[in-house]
């Protein structure tokens, strides 16, 4: 009996044409699985809905193809290579939702080729842990940086007859540990500038003191602060 739940139905023959109901079961399962993963990475993270709708679907899809080149994975793969020619205007995904992608994606194919059993030990293995390991770094913070309050993003706005190379130097020196010059952009018809830096702060209670330091030292012009954004706080 485990011997027959873990055979593959297309072992017999990959050369034969599929049934509808070998094809039905495994969109079937496939469709399952999506969302057993869709529902394992909603627990406690934050999402989109396009991406819970496509890590819900991707399973089937992949099943689909790999059953239409009769289980030749090197064939499934060039297939769905072609859809790279499309390019999206999205938003980069983060490293926890590529990796959940690939996920779906291994269950996608192993159902594809028939082995059912395996595609749902790979899903149930793979979501227990995923879980686990959602809950680790959550309980116990890992990954996150301990001063990420300190790593900011600054932006200063100073009139272009001001020499914006070393003009805020001094002040880097005394509030900050690190900075670097990201970004500089002319604003106001070319009467400005915009400068953009990564700053690393010695002390987080003494950021005001610095910024009114800025302050006089640019004529009161628009200065913003933001907190940057790193990998580690997307788990």
């Amino acid at each position: 009996m485990p011997e027959s739940l873990f055979r593959g139905l297309f072992d017999s023959d990959l050369t034969a044409v599929i049934s509808v109901y070998d094809f039905i079961l495994c969109l079937f399962v496939s469709l399952i699985l999506g969302l057993a993963m869709t529902f394992t990475y909603m627990y406690r993270t934050r999402y989109t809905k396009s991406f819970v709708v496509t890590l819900a679907l991707l399973p089937a899809v992949v099943c689909v193809v790999i059953m239409l080149v009769n289980g030749n994975v090197g064939t499934g793969v060039a297939v769905a290579g072609a859809f790279n020619l499309v390019r999206f205007r999205s938003v980069p995904g983060t490293a926890k939702e590529i990796c959940t992608l690939f996920l779906a994606m291994g269950a996608g194919l192993i159902a594809g080729m028939g082995y059912l059993g395996f595609a749902v030990l790979f899903t149930v293995l793979f979501t227990v842990l995923m879980c686990a390991m959602f809950l680790l770094y959550n309980r116990l913070d890992l990954g996150a940086a301990k001063n990420a309050a300190s790593y900011k993003t600054l932006t200063v706005t100073i009139p272009e007859d001001l020499d914006y190379s070393e003009i805020f130097d001094d002040i880097f020196q005394t509030y900050t540990s690190a900075c670097e010059m990201v970004c500089v952009k002319t604003t106001n018809m070319g009467s400005m500038f915009r400068l953009t830096y990564h700053v690393t702060l010695k002390n987080v209670a003494k950021e005001k003191e610095m910024l009114d330091k800025i302050r006089c030292r640019n004529g009161n012009l628009e200065i913003s602060v933001s907190r940057q954004e790193t990998m580690a706080a997307e788990l």
